[in-house]
């Protein structure tokens, strides 16, 4: 018998779905704690998680059994998914679910604002009828920013559309052509905010997309303009928008997500243009029937069938390949994130990947997969997966390109991969050291072997006396230490290319200062 634990609500629909499986018994627990949850989970074979249950290492540590988490929604920032990958436990989510009401949330927001309707209503139940005092902003017309045209930023384009709005977005990932299929403007982000009257956010949370939205972007929006933010605590700086709202500069800002959840006596809250709800974008009972459903067919599909839906974090394979393509798949992974984050958040075209050597022996496929689920998941939500690795990227105009040579190389088997954007283009090639060890030995014209693990500062420099040893004294005075230190050289360039591991992350203002050190030409720190 197959143990599945429910950890907090499930959807009626989707409970009986499961109860409907002989071979599956299901239980339910809510408000566990953290102890119990250790306690009682080496007795389960599967289990469903919302946001409030976190699947950590040491939890994961006592599963004896355990072979799949289904996340019930979309983000699995409550997975520790690194540790799950090393126990062998498939995580899943359920990205489809909730999009239409996180996005009906995002419009009711913006309408709410525009018409003072939350500080009305307070108004009115005190007795008072102030109808000058909430004199609201007509949107008909109006130019709406949506910055991210993912599942659910689209939606809102087209709900806001419906509304008569003009619509103009930013987001790298998807090409004009499709942006045309859905009437909408791609403009910059600085472009966006600078023409839009409304500015809502959909993104999901990255390292690139933390504190996205600050002050010297939120200085740059129309003055009176409103912010929308409904997608995940920390694309906003909280206390960069306090600011610039106190200052007047916005018009006012609707807030559904925070940093710290619940946010107790935040300071926003302090001020008369600010509107919230309780992270309410997926809280309606349709998205939660969805969420349930989807939830137990895939849990049902993966123990009758062996299939894998949604998963987060491995491809489907047999026993016998993952054995084989571990290796291979893992670096192609940090290829993918390696360029993803050397990028940034560029118009993309095309990537082009090359197998050569003794690799070409097995199904390449799952190492694709792997780069490019991997690249796209430095920018976008963390339900890009090996199952939808490709259709994300054809859904954003990217072109991928996968060919194989029988040339001779130095090494067994070699991994490339080009990413073009416009007007640019980024070369990295990979190799297995020892059976299972990557390495990068290729970035554009620079070979090196480059362990990519950990915290990296990535710098190019004019190769010149004492630029490296400038480099390693700055980091030695803010007490940083380097654990290895990887240099490849363009002699026709006359340039150095040096990827440095440190011990841990280099603060930003650390960053800046070796960028304008003598001869650097950039510094950029990664996290592999």
């Amino acid at each position: 018998m197959i143990r599945i634990l429910v950890c907090g609500k499930l959807s009626e629909a989707g409970m009986s779905l499961l109860s409907k499986e002989k071979n599956l018994k299901v239980d339910i627990e809510s408000d566990l704690t953290a102890e119990k949850l250790k306690e009682i989970i080496p007795l389960y074979d599967a289990m469903t998680v919302r946001s409030e249950t976190k699947v950590t290492k040491d939890v994961l540590d006592c599963a004896k059994k355990l072979k799949v988490v289904v996340r019930a929604g979309i983000g699995v920032d409550n997975i520790d998914v690194k540790a799950a990958t090393q126990k062998g436990v498939i995580v899943m989510n359920t990205p489809s679910g909730n999009v239409v009401t996180t996005a009906e949330h995002a419009i009711s927001m913006l309408l709410a604002l525009c018409r003072h309707i939350p500080q009305a209503t307070a108004s009115l139940k005190k007795g008072e009828w102030a109808k000058k005092k909430f004199t609201g902003v007509e949107f008909f017309g109006k130019t709406l920013g949506v910055v991210g045209l993912g599942n659910v930023g689209r939606i809102v384009a087209d709900r806001a559309l419906g509304l008569k709005m003009k619509v103009i977005a930013y987001d790298p990932f998807i090409s004009q052509e499709i942006a045309n299929k859905l009437s909408v403007q791609l403009v910059s982000l600085e472009d966006l905010l600078k023409q839009s009257d409304f500015v809502t956010i959909h993104v999901p949370l990255t390292e690139q997309t933390k504190n996205l939205i600050n002050k010297k972007t939120l200085q740059k929006m129309k003055k009176g303009a409103l912010l929308i933010h409904c997608a995940r605590g920390g694309i906003v700086n909280e206390e960069d928008l306090y600011e610039v709202l106190k200052e007047g500069n916005l018009g006012g800002a609707a807030l559904d997500v925070f940093v710290k959840e619940p946010p107790g006596n935040h300071p926003l809250f302090m001020l008369d243009t600010v509107i919230g709800t309780p992270h309410l974008g997926a809280a309606t009972d349709e998205a939660q029937i969805k969420v349930g459903i989807e939830t137990a067919e895939q849990l049902i599909s993966y123990f009758n069938n062996g299939a894998i839906k949604n998963a987060v974090n491995m491809p489907s394979l047999t026993p016998e390949q993952v054995s084989l393509l571990k290796p291979y798949v893992e670096c192609a992974e940090k290829l993918g994130a390696f360029e993803g984050q050397v990028m940034g958040l560029e118009r993309l075209k095309s990537i082009e990947i090359e197998y050569t050597g003794a690799l070409l022996e097995q199904d390449v496929k799952p190492v694709t997969l792997a780069l490019v689920k991997s690249f796209l998941e430095q920018h976008l939500d963390k339900s890009v997966n090996f199952v939808n690795a490709l259709f994300v990227a054809k859904e954003r105009g990217i072109e991928i390109k996968v060919t194989t040579s029988q040339k001779s190389s130095d090494f067994t088997s070699l991994i490339s991969a080009r990413v073009k954007a416009n007007g640019h283009e980024m070369f990295v090639a990979g190799t297995i050291f020892n059976n299972s060890e990557p390495r990068i030995v290729q970035v554009d014209n620079f070979r090196l072997e480059a362990i990519p693990e950990g915290h990296i500062l990535f710098s190019r420099n004019q190769d010149k006396p004492g630029v490296i040893g400038a480099i390693g004294t700055l980091l030695g005075k803010k007490k940083i230490n380097i654990s290895r230190f990887h240099l490849g050289l363009d002699k026709q360039k006359k340039e150095a290319l040096s990827l440095i591991n440190v011990d841990s992350p280099v603060d930003e203002h650390i960053i800046e200062e070796l960028s304008k050190l003598p001869h650097v030409i950039m510094v950029k720190q990664l996290s592999l």
